[in-house]
C-alpha cells in the first residue's frame, strides 16, 4: 500500500474533526478511532508498498496505529463530557491525536532525512500543543522545556542533513550509505552522522539531554504522556538512530565511526543506570515512569550502538515491548489518579482489592519491563544481553543484567505501595475504573503475555529489518572499503 496513505488518512480526519463538534457528540471519537483501526490494519497486512518502506516501517506503522488507537480510546473515556479542561475542545484533541500520528508514519516511511525531518517537526508541534493543552501553568512549563530541547534537536538534525547534501550531493538513506562505502568522504560523512546522531538523542531523552522528559511526561495530560512515553519519543529519537545504524552499521565501517558506536553505548549505558536509580528516589507514579523510560531507552541504544544484526533485532523487538508496557503503565496511572485524585505513592495503598483489572495489567507491565520470562520484556532484554556477550561487550552485558534488577526493585516498591498493603482513608471508596478505560491496557498486556508465550513466531518477523545489513556487510567483507 502507498505510504502516503497512512499519512493522508489520519491528517484527512484531524482537518474533518472540527467539524464534528457538538454539545455531547461522540462523532469525533469514532471517526478517530474507525480511522486508527484503519490504518492499524492496513500496516498490520502488509505495510508500505515496495520501494517505499520496508520490514522496520511496517513494524513501526503498526506500533503507532495501535498506541495511538489505546490512547484515543482511553482518552474518549478519560475526558468526559463533564470535564472543564476539555469542555468544547475534545474534537481539538482528536485532532492532535491524529496530526502527530500522521507524523509519525511520516516519518517512518521515508526514504530521505529531509523528509524525515519535515515530519519530526509535524510530531514536535503537536506534541506541544497536546503537552499544553490543559492550559494550566504546569503544561505550558511542560511544553515550553519540551518545545525549546526540541528546537535544539532540531537545529542539530538540519545541519546534519545540510552536512550529509554537500558531502554527499543527497540526503536520501541511499546516498549516505554510498558515499560512507565510498571511503573519501569520510570527514564528511562522519560530521554529518555525528550531528544527526546527537538531535535525535536529544530527540529520544537519553541521558545528559533527558532534561525535559521528567517535567513534559509530568505536566500532561495523562493520556498525552501516555502518547509521548509510548511511541513520540521512540518515533522522533530512536527509530532514527535504528535506521542510522541499520543503513550504515557503523561497527563494521571501522576507524571514526568505531568511535560513534561507542559513544552510543556509552550513553546508552549511562541512561540506563542514571534513569533506574532516579527512579528509585522518586514518589510521584509519572516521574517514576518517565526515567524509567530514560532507562529502557538506554537498552536500544546500547543495542543500537553494537550494531551487530542480532542487537538490532533486540533494539527493535525492545522499542516494540516497550511502547506496549509502557502505555500500559502511563494508563494505569492515570486511571489511578482520576480515581483517587492523587499521584503520590505515600498516600496511596491497598488498591489491589479495589482496582483488580489495573493491578493486575500494571504488574503485568511491571514483570515485562524488568524483564520477567515469559513476557515479551523478557525476550527483547535477552537477545540484547546475548548480542552483547557475543560481541564482545561483557561489561555492557552484566550491566544491562544488573540494571533490570534494579528495575524489578523499584517496580515491587511502586506496586507495594499503591496495591498492596493496608487501605489508607483516600482509597477506601475507590472503585475499579469503568470498562472504556480498561479495555485498552487489557489489550495492551494480553499482547505482551501472547508475544512472550509464542515468541518463535514473532521471530522471524523481527529478523527481516536486519536484512538490509546483509549488502552493507558483503561489501565490507569484500574489500569495498
Amino acid at each position: 500500500m502507498n505510504s502516503l496513505f497512512f499519512v493522508l488518512l489520519p491528517a484527512l480526519a484531524a482537518i474533518v474533526n472540527p467539524f464534528l463538534r457538538r454539545p455531547g457528540s461522540r462523532l469525533a471519537d469514532v471517526l478517530t478511532w474507525l480511522v486508527l483501526l484503519v490504518g492499524l490494519a492496513a500496516a498490520g497486512l502488509g505495510g508500505p508498498g515496495p520501494g517505499q518502506g520496508d520490514a522496520l516501517s511496517a513494524l513501526m506503522l503498526a506500533t503507532i496505529y495501535l498506541i495511538s488507537f489505546l490512547v484515543a480510546v482511553f482518552s474518549a473515556f478519560y475526558f468526559g463530557d463533564e470535564d472543564p479542561t476539555v469542555a468544547g475542545k475534545r474534537a481539538s484533541f482528536f485532532s492532535l491525536i491524529l496530526v502527530c500520528t500522521a507524523g509519525m508514519a511520516g516519518v517512518v516511511t521515508t526514504q530521505d532525512f529531509f523528509t524525515l525531518y519535515v515530519f519530526l517537526e509535524v510530531v514536535a508541534v503537536s506534541s506541544f500543543a497536546m503537552i499544553a493543552f490543559s492550559g494550566d501553568r504546569a503544561g505550558t512549563e511542560g511544553a515550553v522545556k519540551y518545545l525549546f530541547l526540541s528546537a535544539v534537536a532540531s537545529a542539530l538534525i538540519l545541519l546534519g542533513v545540510a552536512a550529509l547534501l554537500l558531502t554527499s550531493g543527497g540526503v536520501s538513506f541511499a546516498h549516505l550509505m554510498e558515499t560512507a562505502l565510498d571511503g573519501t568522504r569520510r570527514p564528511g560523512v562522519l560530521l554529518s552522522v555525528s550531528l544527526l546522531i546527537c538531535g535525535f538523542m536529544v530527540k529520544s531523552g537519553l541521558i545528559p539531554f533527558h532534561g525535559w522528559v521528567p517535567d513534559a511526561y509530568e505536566s500532561a495530560p495523562a493520556p498525552v504522556s501516555a502518547l509521548l512515553a509510548g511511541i513520540v519519543t521512540k518515533v522522533a529519537g530512536v527509530y532514527a538512530l535504528i535506521r542510522i545504524a541499520m543503513t550504515l552499521h557503523l561497527p563494521l565501517l571501522g576507524g571514526d565511526y568505531s568511535g560513534l558506536s561507542a559513544a552510543l553505548m556509552f550513553f546508552g549505558a549511562v541512561s540506563i543506570v542514571v534513569g533506574a536509580v532516579a527512579a528509585m528516589k522518586q514518589n510521584d507514579f509519572k516521574r517514576i515512569l518517565a526515567f524509567s523510560s530514560i532507562s529502557q531507552i538506554g537498552y536500544i541504544v546500547l543495542a543500537v550502538g553494537l550494531g551487530s544484526p542480532l542487537a538490532l533485532v533486540g533494539a527493535v523487538f525492545h522499542l516494540f515491548n516497550h511502547a506496549t508496557f509502557k502505555v500500559t503503565l502511563f494508563l494505569n496511572g492515570a486511571a489511578i489518579e482520576r480515581a483517587t485524585g492523587t499521584r503520590d505513592m505515600s498516600r496511596l495503598g491497598g488498591l489491589g482489592s479495589r482496582m483488580p483489572w489495573t493491578a493486575g495489567t500494571s504488574a503485568v507491565a511491571f514483570l515485562s519491563t524488568a524483564g520477567l520470562p515469559p513476557l515479551s520484556g523478557f525476550w527483547s532484554k535477552l537477545i540484547i544481553v546475548v548480542a552483547l556477550w557475543q560481541g564482545g561487550a561483557y561489561a555492557y552485558a552484566t550491566l544491562a543484567v544488573l540494571a533490570s534488577t534494579l528495575t524489578l526493585g523499584y517496580f515491587l516498591v511502586l506496586q507495594r505501595k499503591v496495591f498492596f498493603g493496608q487501605t489508607v482513608p483516600l482509597t477506601e471508596d475507590v472503585q475499579e475504573v469503568e470498562a472504556g478505560l480498561l479495555m485498552p491496557v487489557v489489550l495492551a498486556a494480553a499482547l505482551m503475555i501472547l508475544i512472550g508465550l509464542y515468541f518463535p513466531s514473532v521471530l522471524e518477523p523481527l529478523i527481516e529489518p536486519s536484512g538490509s545489513l546483509a549488502a552493507l556487510t558483503s561489501a565490507v567483507s569484500g574489500g569495498t572499503l
